[in-house]
């Protein structure tokens, strides 16, 4: 079994009580379960959807939770059509520990995205392509010898 973690955009630089369309989610989740046996794909939003109504104690609790997840995740995709810091950080713990980092962005040269990622996509068509192709199946081969 495979562990997912998915990450991606939320709130971005919204101020207030608004988030980004969170369609991607789906669409990865799909990507994920028909095309890799075993995946076990977990989803922040899909576990915590009304999360921006959370008090700061249970919204910190999650925030936490949610990035000692990612960190202990074989994989985290992230989906970042633009800056997000939440996604930046679960980035970081999981690349500290060894996950593979996807990142599907247009941002190439943002240093945090670029230096963490193991992979990076330009959009969810080419990172379809690198799922169905046997391409993720192969590196997860790879890290898990490598980890051995």
């Amino acid at each position: 079994m495979t562990r997912f973690f998915l990450a991606g955009i939320i709130q971005g630089s919204i101020p207030g009580h608004t988030i980004h369309p969170q369609d991607y989610r789906k669409h990865i989740k799909e990507i994920l379960r028909t095309h890799v046996p075993g995946a076990e794909v977990y989803c922040p939003v899909e576990k915590h959807p009304s999360s921006l109504e959370y008090d700061e104690p249970h919204g910190r609790e999650v925030y936490l939770g949610h990035v000692e997840r990612a960190a202990s995740s074989d994989v985290v995709v992230a989906f970042l059509p633009e800056a997000s810091m939440g996604t930046a950080v679960e980035m970081w713990e999981a690349h500290k520990r060894g996950a593979i980092v996807l990142a599907v962005t247009p941002m190439r040269e943002n240093w945090t995205i670029k230096f963490l990622s193991t992979c990076m996509f330009d959009g969810l068509d080419e990172f379809e392509r690198f799922v169905t192709s046997g391409d993720l199946a192969r590196l997860i081969r790879k890290r898990s010898e490598t980890r051995r």
